[in-house]
Protein backbone atom coordinates (compact mmCIF):
# COMPACT_ATOMS: atom_id res chain seq x y z
CA UNK A 1 0.00 0.00 0.00
CA UNK A 2 2.93 2.33 0.61
CA UNK A 3 4.32 1.86 -2.93
CA UNK A 4 1.40 3.54 -4.76
CA UNK A 5 1.45 6.40 -2.25
CA UNK A 6 5.11 7.10 -3.08
CA UNK A 7 4.48 7.10 -6.79
CA UNK A 8 1.77 9.76 -6.65
CA UNK A 9 2.88 12.84 -8.61
CA UNK A 10 3.69 15.81 -6.44
CA UNK A 11 3.65 13.84 -3.20
CA UNK A 12 6.45 14.30 -0.71
CA UNK A 13 8.36 11.09 -0.04
CA UNK A 14 8.07 9.60 3.46
CA UNK A 15 10.91 10.50 5.80
CA UNK A 16 13.54 7.75 5.67
CA UNK A 17 14.31 8.32 9.37
CA UNK A 18 10.68 7.93 10.54
CA UNK A 19 11.25 4.54 12.22
CA UNK A 20 14.33 5.81 14.05
CA UNK A 21 12.32 8.87 15.05
CA UNK A 22 9.66 6.54 16.48
CA UNK A 23 12.24 5.18 18.96
CA UNK A 24 12.81 8.63 20.45
CA UNK A 25 9.12 9.57 20.40
CA UNK A 26 8.28 6.30 22.17
CA UNK A 27 11.08 6.92 24.72
CA UNK A 28 9.64 10.35 25.54
CA UNK A 29 6.13 8.90 25.88
CA UNK A 30 7.47 6.18 28.19
CA UNK A 31 9.10 8.83 30.38
CA UNK A 32 5.84 10.79 30.75
CA UNK A 33 3.77 7.66 31.50
CA UNK A 34 6.36 6.29 33.93
CA UNK A 35 6.36 9.57 35.83
CA UNK A 36 2.65 9.24 36.60
CA UNK A 37 3.12 6.09 38.71
CA UNK A 38 6.77 6.22 39.70
CA UNK A 39 6.20 9.32 41.86
CA UNK A 40 3.25 7.69 43.68
CA UNK A 41 5.55 4.92 44.90
CA UNK A 42 8.09 7.47 46.17
CA UNK A 43 5.53 9.78 47.79
CA UNK A 44 5.60 8.37 51.37
CA UNK A 45 9.42 8.62 51.54
CA UNK A 46 9.50 12.10 50.00
CA UNK A 47 6.76 13.29 52.38
CA UNK A 48 8.76 12.12 55.39
CA UNK A 49 12.08 13.63 54.22
CA UNK A 50 10.64 17.02 53.21
CA UNK A 51 8.27 17.35 56.16
CA UNK A 52 5.16 17.62 54.00
CA UNK A 53 1.93 17.39 56.02
CA UNK A 54 -0.77 14.82 55.28
CA UNK A 55 -3.06 17.65 54.19
CA UNK A 56 -0.55 18.98 51.68
CA UNK A 57 0.88 15.74 50.28
CA UNK A 58 -1.86 15.56 47.62
CA UNK A 59 -0.26 18.60 45.96
CA UNK A 60 2.65 16.45 44.79
CA UNK A 61 0.12 14.78 42.48
CA UNK A 62 -2.37 17.66 42.10
CA UNK A 63 0.17 20.33 41.08
CA UNK A 64 1.23 18.17 38.13
CA UNK A 65 -2.34 17.21 37.18
CA UNK A 66 -3.59 20.80 37.18
CA UNK A 67 -0.74 22.16 35.06
CA UNK A 68 -0.77 19.21 32.66
CA UNK A 69 -4.56 18.94 32.28
CA UNK A 70 -5.13 22.69 32.12
CA UNK A 71 -2.48 23.48 29.50
CA UNK A 72 -2.84 20.51 27.13
CA UNK A 73 -4.94 22.30 24.51
CA UNK A 74 -2.60 25.30 24.65
CA UNK A 75 0.40 22.96 24.34
CA UNK A 76 -1.13 21.28 21.29
CA UNK A 77 -1.76 24.64 19.63
CA UNK A 78 1.80 25.80 20.40
CA UNK A 79 3.10 22.61 18.75
CA UNK A 80 1.09 23.43 15.63
CA UNK A 81 2.43 27.00 15.69
CA UNK A 82 6.12 26.36 16.48
CA UNK A 83 6.42 23.04 14.70
CA UNK A 84 6.13 19.69 16.49
CA UNK A 85 9.84 18.93 16.48
CA UNK A 86 10.74 22.19 18.22
CA UNK A 87 7.87 21.80 20.73
CA UNK A 88 8.95 18.20 21.36
CA UNK A 89 12.59 19.11 22.07
CA UNK A 90 11.67 22.14 24.23
CA UNK A 91 9.15 20.01 26.15
CA UNK A 92 11.73 17.30 26.80
CA UNK A 93 14.39 19.79 27.90
CA UNK A 94 12.00 21.56 30.27
CA UNK A 95 10.67 18.27 31.67
CA UNK A 96 14.24 17.13 32.40
CA UNK A 97 15.08 20.41 34.17
CA UNK A 98 11.87 20.25 36.23
CA UNK A 99 12.61 16.61 37.16
CA UNK A 100 16.11 17.54 38.31
CA UNK A 101 14.58 20.33 40.42
CA UNK A 102 12.14 17.84 41.97
CA UNK A 103 14.94 15.39 42.76
CA UNK A 104 16.93 18.17 44.45
CA UNK A 105 13.93 19.56 46.37
CA UNK A 106 14.68 20.69 49.92
CA UNK A 107 11.13 21.69 50.92
CA UNK A 108 7.53 20.90 50.13
CA UNK A 109 7.09 24.20 48.24
CA UNK A 110 10.09 23.42 46.02
CA UNK A 111 8.65 19.97 45.29
CA UNK A 112 5.20 21.37 44.41
CA UNK A 113 6.78 23.94 42.09
CA UNK A 114 8.87 21.28 40.35
CA UNK A 115 5.80 19.10 39.82
CA UNK A 116 3.84 22.05 38.37
CA UNK A 117 6.74 22.76 35.98
CA UNK A 118 6.77 19.09 34.94
CA UNK A 119 3.07 19.46 34.13
CA UNK A 120 3.68 22.62 32.06
CA UNK A 121 6.36 21.01 29.90
CA UNK A 122 4.48 17.68 29.79
CA UNK A 123 1.51 19.55 28.30
CA UNK A 124 3.81 20.72 25.49
CA UNK A 125 5.58 17.39 25.06
CA UNK A 126 2.66 14.93 24.98
CA UNK A 127 0.64 16.48 22.11
CA UNK A 128 3.82 17.13 20.12
CA UNK A 129 4.82 13.45 20.37
CA UNK A 130 1.46 12.10 19.20
CA UNK A 131 1.07 14.68 16.41
CA UNK A 132 4.58 13.87 15.12
CA UNK A 133 3.42 10.29 14.62
CA UNK A 134 0.27 11.54 12.91
CA UNK A 135 2.13 13.64 10.33
CA UNK A 136 5.12 11.29 9.81
CA UNK A 137 3.24 8.00 9.32
CA UNK A 138 0.56 8.41 6.64
CA UNK A 139 0.68 4.94 5.04
CA UNK A 140 -2.01 2.75 6.63
CA UNK A 141 0.12 -0.33 7.42
CA UNK A 142 3.07 1.70 8.72
CA UNK A 143 0.70 3.88 10.74
CA UNK A 144 -0.81 0.75 12.31
CA UNK A 145 2.62 -0.51 13.41
CA UNK A 146 3.73 2.89 14.73
CA UNK A 147 0.56 3.48 16.73
CA UNK A 148 0.66 -0.13 17.97
CA UNK A 149 4.05 0.53 19.57
CA UNK A 150 2.92 3.92 20.90
CA UNK A 151 -0.33 2.48 22.29
CA UNK A 152 1.47 -0.37 24.05
CA UNK A 153 3.83 2.08 25.75
CA UNK A 154 1.02 4.48 26.66
CA UNK A 155 -0.97 1.64 28.23
CA UNK A 156 1.74 -0.49 29.85
CA UNK A 157 4.20 2.17 30.98
CA UNK A 158 2.31 2.82 34.20
CA UNK A 159 2.87 -0.71 35.46
CA UNK A 160 6.55 -0.53 34.50
CA UNK A 161 6.66 2.67 36.57
CA UNK A 162 5.50 0.72 39.63
CA UNK A 163 8.39 -1.72 39.24
CA UNK A 164 11.00 0.95 38.58
CA UNK A 165 9.63 3.18 41.33
CA UNK A 166 9.72 0.29 43.78
CA UNK A 167 13.33 -0.58 42.93
CA UNK A 168 14.56 3.02 43.07
CA UNK A 169 12.74 3.78 46.34
CA UNK A 170 13.72 0.54 48.10
CA UNK A 171 17.33 0.23 46.94
CA UNK A 172 18.46 3.79 46.18
CA UNK A 173 16.51 6.87 47.26
CA UNK A 174 13.16 8.48 46.38
CA UNK A 175 15.04 11.34 44.66
CA UNK A 176 16.08 8.94 41.90
CA UNK A 177 12.45 8.58 40.84
CA UNK A 178 12.88 12.17 39.58
CA UNK A 179 16.52 12.03 38.47
CA UNK A 180 15.82 8.97 36.28
CA UNK A 181 13.86 11.23 33.89
CA UNK A 182 16.97 13.25 33.04
CA UNK A 183 18.86 10.61 30.99
CA UNK A 184 15.57 9.56 29.33
CA UNK A 185 14.95 13.17 28.26
CA UNK A 186 18.52 13.87 27.13
CA UNK A 187 18.64 10.78 24.89
CA UNK A 188 15.16 11.45 23.46
CA UNK A 189 15.84 15.16 22.86
CA UNK A 190 19.23 14.56 21.21
CA UNK A 191 17.81 11.79 19.05
CA UNK A 192 14.81 13.91 18.04
CA UNK A 193 16.99 16.90 17.19
CA UNK A 194 19.20 14.91 14.82
CA UNK A 195 16.73 12.36 13.44
CA UNK A 196 13.23 13.87 13.19
CA UNK A 197 12.46 15.73 9.99
CA UNK A 198 8.98 17.19 10.19
CA UNK A 199 6.99 17.29 6.91
CA UNK A 200 6.80 20.73 5.29
CA UNK A 201 3.63 22.80 5.23
CA UNK A 202 1.99 21.37 8.33
CA UNK A 203 2.25 24.37 10.65
CA UNK A 204 -0.67 26.53 11.72
CA UNK A 205 0.79 30.05 11.82
CA UNK A 206 -2.51 31.77 12.68
CA UNK A 207 -2.44 34.17 15.66
CA UNK A 208 -3.03 32.60 19.07
CA UNK A 209 -6.62 32.67 20.31
CA UNK A 210 -5.91 34.33 23.70
CA UNK A 211 -9.52 34.27 25.01
CA UNK A 212 -9.69 30.57 24.08
CA UNK A 213 -6.39 29.87 25.89
CA UNK A 214 -7.61 31.61 29.07
CA UNK A 215 -11.09 30.04 29.07
CA UNK A 216 -9.90 26.50 28.27
CA UNK A 217 -7.03 26.59 30.78
CA UNK A 218 -9.15 27.94 33.64
CA UNK A 219 -12.04 25.62 32.74
CA UNK A 220 -9.91 22.47 32.65
CA UNK A 221 -8.02 23.45 35.82
CA UNK A 222 -11.36 24.00 37.61
CA UNK A 223 -12.68 20.66 36.38
CA UNK A 224 -9.60 18.62 37.32
CA UNK A 225 -9.25 20.36 40.70
CA UNK A 226 -12.96 19.87 41.36
CA UNK A 227 -12.61 16.10 41.00
CA UNK A 228 -9.42 16.15 43.09
CA UNK A 229 -11.21 18.02 45.90
CA UNK A 230 -14.25 15.72 45.62
CA UNK A 231 -11.96 12.79 46.43
CA UNK A 232 -10.59 14.40 49.61
CA UNK A 233 -13.38 16.75 50.77
CA UNK A 234 -16.55 15.15 49.39
CA UNK A 235 -18.94 15.97 46.55
CA UNK A 236 -21.09 18.26 48.72
CA UNK A 237 -18.20 20.50 49.78
CA UNK A 238 -19.00 24.13 48.85
CA UNK A 239 -15.62 24.71 47.19
CA UNK A 240 -15.99 21.47 45.19
CA UNK A 241 -19.46 22.49 43.96
CA UNK A 242 -18.18 25.99 43.15
CA UNK A 243 -15.31 24.54 41.10
CA UNK A 244 -17.71 22.37 39.06
CA UNK A 245 -20.03 25.33 38.41
CA UNK A 246 -17.06 27.50 37.39
CA UNK A 247 -15.76 24.73 35.10
CA UNK A 248 -19.17 24.39 33.40
CA UNK A 249 -19.49 28.16 32.84
CA UNK A 250 -15.89 28.53 31.59
CA UNK A 251 -16.02 25.51 29.23
CA UNK A 252 -19.41 26.52 27.76
CA UNK A 253 -18.01 30.03 27.24
CA UNK A 254 -14.98 28.43 25.58
CA UNK A 255 -17.16 26.49 23.11
CA UNK A 256 -19.18 29.64 22.28
CA UNK A 257 -15.95 31.62 21.79
CA UNK A 258 -14.42 28.94 19.54
CA UNK A 259 -17.50 28.95 17.30
CA UNK A 260 -17.14 32.69 16.71
CA UNK A 261 -13.44 33.60 16.54
CA UNK A 262 -11.57 33.53 13.24
CA UNK A 263 -8.61 31.42 14.42
CA UNK A 264 -9.86 29.23 17.31
CA UNK A 265 -7.57 27.42 19.75
CA UNK A 266 -9.70 24.29 19.26
CA UNK A 267 -11.37 24.29 15.83
CA UNK A 268 -14.73 22.65 16.52
CA UNK A 269 -14.30 20.56 13.35
CA UNK A 270 -11.73 18.52 15.32
CA UNK A 271 -14.26 17.33 17.94
CA UNK A 272 -17.55 17.45 16.02
CA UNK A 273 -16.37 14.75 13.61
CA UNK A 274 -18.31 11.75 14.93
CA UNK A 275 -15.32 9.40 14.75
CA UNK A 276 -12.93 11.61 16.67
CA UNK A 277 -15.68 12.62 19.12
CA UNK A 278 -16.47 8.93 19.69
CA UNK A 279 -12.79 8.13 20.24
CA UNK A 280 -12.30 10.96 22.76
CA UNK A 281 -15.43 9.98 24.71
CA UNK A 282 -14.81 6.21 24.73
CA UNK A 283 -11.13 6.68 25.68
CA UNK A 284 -12.09 9.01 28.52
CA UNK A 285 -14.63 6.49 29.85
CA UNK A 286 -12.13 3.61 29.62
CA UNK A 287 -9.52 5.65 31.53
CA UNK A 288 -12.11 6.41 34.26
CA UNK A 289 -12.52 2.67 34.78
CA UNK A 290 -8.79 1.89 34.52
CA UNK A 291 -7.35 4.57 36.82
CA UNK A 292 -9.56 3.82 39.81
CA UNK A 293 -9.09 0.06 39.48
CA UNK A 294 -5.31 0.43 39.11
CA UNK A 295 -5.25 2.30 42.42
CA UNK A 296 -7.49 -0.24 44.19
CA UNK A 297 -5.44 -3.19 43.03
CA UNK A 298 -2.21 -1.53 44.16
CA UNK A 299 -3.63 -1.06 47.67
CA UNK A 300 -5.17 -4.54 47.69
CA UNK A 301 -1.85 -6.20 46.86
CA UNK A 302 0.21 -4.10 49.29
CA UNK A 303 -2.16 -3.63 52.25
CA UNK A 304 -4.31 -6.77 52.12
CA UNK A 305 -1.89 -9.28 50.59
CA UNK A 306 1.28 -7.73 52.08
CA UNK A 307 3.22 -7.37 48.80
CA UNK A 308 6.28 -5.10 48.71
CA UNK A 309 6.27 -2.21 46.17
CA UNK A 310 8.63 -4.17 43.90
CA UNK A 311 6.53 -7.35 44.10
CA UNK A 312 3.40 -5.27 43.40
CA UNK A 313 5.03 -3.86 40.28
CA UNK A 314 5.90 -7.35 39.04
CA UNK A 315 2.34 -8.49 39.79
CA UNK A 316 1.12 -6.00 37.18
CA UNK A 317 3.42 -7.36 34.45
CA UNK A 318 0.77 -9.71 32.96
CA UNK A 319 -1.31 -6.61 32.18
CA UNK A 320 1.68 -5.08 30.39
CA UNK A 321 2.14 -8.31 28.42
CA UNK A 322 -1.56 -8.29 27.53
CA UNK A 323 -1.39 -4.67 26.40
CA UNK A 324 1.65 -5.27 24.20
CA UNK A 325 0.01 -8.36 22.66
CA UNK A 326 -3.32 -6.61 22.08
CA UNK A 327 -1.67 -3.50 20.68
CA UNK A 328 1.08 -4.91 18.47
CA UNK A 329 -0.30 -8.34 17.52
CA UNK A 330 -4.08 -7.93 17.37
CA UNK A 331 -4.67 -4.21 16.81
CA UNK A 332 -1.80 -3.68 14.38
CA UNK A 333 -2.59 -6.76 12.30
CA UNK A 334 -6.34 -6.13 12.06
CA UNK A 335 -6.48 -2.32 11.89
CA UNK A 336 -6.06 -2.23 8.11
CA UNK A 337 -8.52 -5.10 7.61
CA UNK A 338 -11.56 -4.33 9.77
CA UNK A 339 -13.34 -1.10 10.84
CA UNK A 340 -11.96 0.46 14.02
CA UNK A 341 -15.22 -0.03 15.94
CA UNK A 342 -14.88 -3.82 15.54
CA UNK A 343 -11.60 -3.61 17.45
CA UNK A 344 -12.54 -0.91 19.97
CA UNK A 345 -15.97 -2.28 20.98
CA UNK A 346 -14.88 -5.91 21.55
CA UNK A 347 -11.62 -4.69 23.11
CA UNK A 348 -13.44 -2.68 25.78
CA UNK A 349 -15.78 -5.63 26.39
CA UNK A 350 -12.86 -8.03 26.91
CA UNK A 351 -11.43 -5.52 29.40
CA UNK A 352 -14.86 -5.41 31.10
CA UNK A 353 -14.74 -9.22 31.50
CA UNK A 354 -11.32 -8.83 33.16
CA UNK A 355 -12.81 -6.17 35.43
CA UNK A 356 -15.68 -8.57 36.21
CA UNK A 357 -13.09 -11.03 37.58
CA UNK A 358 -11.69 -8.32 39.86
CA UNK A 359 -15.18 -7.53 41.16
CA UNK A 360 -15.07 -10.95 42.86
CA UNK A 361 -12.07 -9.96 45.04
CA UNK A 362 -12.01 -11.24 48.61
CA UNK A 363 -9.31 -11.17 51.28
CA UNK A 364 -8.24 -14.73 50.52
CA UNK A 365 -8.46 -14.49 46.71
CA UNK A 366 -5.65 -16.25 44.87
CA UNK A 367 -3.41 -14.13 42.66
CA UNK A 368 -2.95 -16.98 40.15
CA UNK A 369 -6.62 -17.96 39.98
CA UNK A 370 -8.26 -14.51 39.98
CA UNK A 371 -5.94 -11.51 39.66
CA UNK A 372 -3.66 -12.96 36.96
CA UNK A 373 -6.40 -13.82 34.41
CA UNK A 374 -8.14 -10.52 35.21
CA UNK A 375 -4.97 -8.52 34.43
CA UNK A 376 -4.32 -10.49 31.23
CA UNK A 377 -7.86 -9.81 29.96
CA UNK A 378 -7.68 -6.15 31.00
CA UNK A 379 -4.38 -5.66 29.18
CA UNK A 380 -5.43 -7.61 26.09
CA UNK A 381 -8.73 -5.73 25.77
CA UNK A 382 -7.30 -2.28 26.43
CA UNK A 383 -4.33 -2.83 24.11
CA UNK A 384 -6.62 -3.97 21.29
CA UNK A 385 -8.95 -0.97 21.78
CA UNK A 386 -6.34 1.74 22.47
CA UNK A 387 -4.32 1.05 19.35
CA UNK A 388 -6.99 1.92 16.72
CA UNK A 389 -8.34 4.67 19.02
CA UNK A 390 -4.96 6.43 19.18
CA UNK A 391 -4.61 6.25 15.42
CA UNK A 392 -8.19 7.27 14.61
CA UNK A 393 -8.00 10.25 16.98
CA UNK A 394 -5.67 11.99 14.51
CA UNK A 395 -6.63 10.11 11.32
CA UNK A 396 -7.98 12.38 8.60
CA UNK A 397 -7.31 15.55 10.58
CA UNK A 398 -5.79 18.48 8.71
CA UNK A 399 -2.02 18.67 9.35
CA UNK A 400 -2.35 22.18 10.82
CA UNK A 401 -4.73 20.76 13.46
CA UNK A 402 -2.68 17.67 14.33
CA UNK A 403 -1.29 19.12 17.57
CA UNK A 404 -4.70 20.17 18.90
CA UNK A 405 -6.28 16.83 17.89
CA UNK A 406 -3.47 15.03 19.73
CA UNK A 407 -3.96 17.29 22.74
CA UNK A 408 -7.64 16.26 22.87
CA UNK A 409 -6.56 12.60 23.24
CA UNK A 410 -4.39 13.52 26.22
CA UNK A 411 -7.09 15.82 27.64
CA UNK A 412 -9.73 13.07 27.54
CA UNK A 413 -7.27 10.73 29.31
CA UNK A 414 -6.24 13.33 31.91
CA UNK A 415 -9.81 14.36 32.74
CA UNK A 416 -10.85 10.68 32.70
CA UNK A 417 -8.08 9.87 35.16
CA UNK A 418 -9.16 12.66 37.52
CA UNK A 419 -12.81 11.58 37.33
CA UNK A 420 -11.95 7.90 37.75
CA UNK A 421 -9.77 8.42 40.81
CA UNK A 422 -12.31 10.70 42.53
CA UNK A 423 -15.54 8.92 41.52
CA UNK A 424 -14.47 5.33 42.16
CA UNK A 425 -12.60 6.25 45.34
CA UNK A 426 -15.71 7.96 46.70
CA UNK A 427 -17.85 4.90 45.90
CA UNK A 428 -15.28 2.57 47.47
CA UNK A 429 -14.92 4.70 50.63
CA UNK A 430 -18.68 4.93 51.08
CA UNK A 431 -19.13 1.15 50.68
CA UNK A 432 -16.24 0.47 53.07
CA UNK A 433 -17.64 2.80 55.75
CA UNK A 434 -21.09 1.25 55.44
CA UNK A 435 -19.71 -2.31 55.67
CA UNK A 436 -17.59 -1.59 58.75
CA UNK A 437 -20.50 0.17 60.46
CA UNK A 438 -22.75 -2.86 59.87
CA UNK A 439 -20.22 -5.50 60.98
CA UNK A 440 -17.91 -3.92 63.58
CA UNK A 441 -20.35 -4.61 66.46
CA UNK A 442 -19.89 -8.36 66.06
CA UNK A 443 -16.08 -8.06 66.33
CA UNK A 444 -15.19 -8.46 70.01
CA UNK A 445 -11.39 -8.63 69.81
CA UNK A 446 -8.78 -6.44 68.12
CA UNK A 447 -7.81 -9.10 65.51
CA UNK A 448 -11.49 -9.47 64.60
CA UNK A 449 -11.87 -5.70 64.28
CA UNK A 450 -8.81 -5.56 62.00
CA UNK A 451 -10.31 -8.37 59.93
CA UNK A 452 -13.61 -6.48 59.58
CA UNK A 453 -11.69 -3.38 58.47
CA UNK A 454 -9.83 -5.36 55.80
CA UNK A 455 -13.06 -7.02 54.68
CA UNK A 456 -14.67 -3.57 54.49
CA UNK A 457 -11.77 -2.29 52.39
CA UNK A 458 -12.04 -5.18 49.91
CA UNK A 459 -15.85 -4.84 49.84
CA UNK A 460 -15.40 -1.17 48.93
CA UNK A 461 -12.99 -2.03 46.11
CA UNK A 462 -15.39 -4.68 44.78
CA UNK A 463 -18.35 -2.26 44.84
CA UNK A 464 -16.41 0.37 42.90
CA UNK A 465 -15.07 -2.17 40.40
CA UNK A 466 -18.66 -3.19 39.56
CA UNK A 467 -19.24 0.43 38.50
CA UNK A 468 -16.03 0.25 36.43
CA UNK A 469 -17.46 -2.81 34.61
CA UNK A 470 -20.50 -0.75 33.63
CA UNK A 471 -18.33 2.18 32.51
CA UNK A 472 -16.29 -0.10 30.22
CA UNK A 473 -19.51 -1.52 28.76
CA UNK A 474 -20.61 2.08 28.10
CA UNK A 475 -17.24 2.81 26.43
CA UNK A 476 -17.79 -0.19 24.13
CA UNK A 477 -21.31 1.06 23.28
CA UNK A 478 -20.01 4.57 22.47
CA UNK A 479 -17.23 3.13 20.27
CA UNK A 480 -19.60 0.89 18.28
CA UNK A 481 -22.27 3.62 17.97
CA UNK A 482 -20.19 6.69 17.12
CA UNK A 483 -17.10 5.34 15.35
CA UNK A 484 -18.18 4.51 11.81
CA UNK A 485 -14.94 4.98 9.87
CA UNK A 486 -14.12 2.24 7.40
CA UNK A 487 -10.83 0.39 7.40
CA UNK A 488 -8.05 2.96 7.94
CA UNK A 489 -6.16 3.15 4.68
CA UNK A 490 -9.16 2.51 2.46
CA UNK A 491 -9.21 6.18 1.62
CA UNK A 492 -5.49 6.15 0.89
CA UNK A 493 -5.75 3.26 -1.49
CA UNK A 494 -8.58 4.81 -3.45
CA UNK A 495 -6.87 8.21 -3.51
CA UNK A 496 -3.67 6.73 -4.82
CA UNK A 497 -5.45 4.83 -7.54
CA UNK A 498 -7.29 8.00 -8.56
CA UNK A 499 -4.04 9.92 -8.79
CA UNK A 500 -4.68 12.25 -5.86
CA UNK A 501 -1.83 13.66 -3.77
CA UNK A 502 -0.70 12.42 -0.40
CA UNK A 503 -1.46 15.88 0.99
CA UNK A 504 -5.14 15.30 0.22
CA UNK A 505 -5.05 11.83 1.70
CA UNK A 506 -3.93 13.21 5.03
CA UNK A 507 -6.28 16.18 5.07
CA UNK A 508 -9.58 14.60 4.04
CA UNK A 509 -11.28 12.60 6.82
CA UNK A 510 -11.91 8.99 5.88
CA UNK A 511 -15.41 8.70 7.32
CA UNK A 512 -18.70 7.25 6.22
CA UNK A 513 -21.33 9.78 7.29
Amino acid sequence: MSAPARSVPGASAPDNNRWRALVFIALAQLMVVLDATIVNIALPSAQRDLGISDGNRQWVVTAYALAFGGLLLFGGRVADLWGRKRAFVVGLTGFAAASALGGAAQSGAMMFGARALQGVFGALLAPAALSLLAVMFTDAKERAKAFGIYGAIAGGGGAVGLILGGFLTEYLDWRWTFFVNVPFAIVAAAGAYFVIREPEGGRNRSPLDIPGVILSTLGLVSLVYGFTRAESDGWGDSVTVGLFVAAAVLLVSFVVTESRVKTPLLPLRVVTDRNRGGVYLSLGLAIIAMFGTFLFLTYYLQVVKGYSPVKTGFAFLPMVAGMITGSTQIGTRLMTRVPARLLMGPGFLVAAVGMLFLAQLEIGSSYAALVLPALLLLGLGMGTAFMPAMSLATHGVQPRDAGVASAMVNTSQQVGGAIGTALLNTIASSATTSYIKDHIATATSKPQQQLVQLQGMVHGYSSAIWIAVGILALAATVAVTFVNAGRPGAGQASAASAGEGVEDEVQVPVVAH
